[in-house]
């Protein structure tokens, strides 16, 4: 998995790229929580266009950064899901508790 980190404006993008699982989750909690806490980003968009996979770890690591986002008063979406993904959030019931944008452009044009 290969994660990197983008300014747009106000918002921070974090790229993603490779399966979220058991062994490379930590690595991307560390980073949303870095951006969330440490940094206090405003708005944190998460790009998953390039994940084909993620298991029950990573979205914990989504869920964990969801909240800490609410604690903090920051944004925090998601764009890009692929099929997989957007499957394993539709069986969770947490497709409903994210905000999801099909495109980086309607995420970061979103009020």
């Amino acid at each position: 998995m290969q994660i990197a980190t983008r300014q747009s404006g106000v918002a921070t993008i974090v790229d993603v790229k490779g399966d979220i699982d058991l062994y490379n989750s930590p690595e991307m909690r560390k980073v949303i929580l870095e951006e969330l806490r440490d940094k206090r980003t405003a708005r944190l968009v998460i790009n998953l266009t390039q994940v084909r996979y993620i298991d029950s770890s990573g979205v914990a690591s989504l869920v964990e950064g969801l909240k800490t986002s609410k604690t903090l008063g920051s944004r925090f979406m998601l764009f890009g899901l692929s099929p997989a993904a957007r499957e394993v959030l539709e069986l969770s019931r947490l497709i409903r508790v994210f905000e999801v944008f099909d495109s980086e452009d309607l995420a970061l044009k979103a009020q």
